[in-house]
C-alpha cells in the first residue's frame, strides 16, 4: 500500500506529499479542501441514490489547514480553519487528489516567490 513517508507545508497554503514509491507531489490546500470527502462535502448515497446537501458554501479560513491528525493507518483527518473537520482522507484517496491536482516544478517556483 502507498502511504505518505512525509507530509509538510513548504508555504501557507501548499502541502507537500512524499509518497513511500518515491513519488513527491505538491498541491494546493485549496484543492484539497474541494475534494473534502465529507458527507456534507460530497454528498452521500442514501438507498443507492447520490443525495447533495446543496451548493458549495464559502467562508473565511476555509482553505487554511490548521492540522492534519492520523487517523489508524489509512488516512489522515483535516482540521480546517473555518471550524470543519469531519473529512477523512484515506491514503488512496489522497493519493488520487495529490496526483490529479500536483503542481509542476514551474508552479511551485511561481507560488514560493
Amino acid at each position: 500500500m502507498l502511504v505518505p513517508s512525509t507530509i509538510s507545508r513548504p508555504s501557507p497554503f501548499i502541502l507537500r506529499i512524499d509518497w513511500s514509491d518515491g513519488v513527491s507531489t505538491s498541491i494546493l490546500l485549496e484543492k484539497m479542501r474541494d475534494e473534502c470527502p465529507c458527507a456534507m462535502c460530497k454528498g452521500e448515497q442514501i438507498m443507492g441514490q447520490q443525495v447533495s446537501f446543496g451548493m458549495k458554501m464559502f467562508a473565511p479560513g476555509m482553505n487554511d489547514l490548521e492540522k492534519l491528525v492520523p487517523v489508524g493507518n489509512y488516512g489522515v483527518q483535516a482540521t480546517w480553519k473555518d471550524g470543519h473537520d469531519t473529512g477523512i482522507y484515506p491514503w488512496k484517496l489522497l493519493r488520487q487528489i495529490a496526483v490529479q491536482n500536483a503542481l509542476t516544478e514551474e508552479q511551485l517556483a511561481n507560488f514560493m516567490g
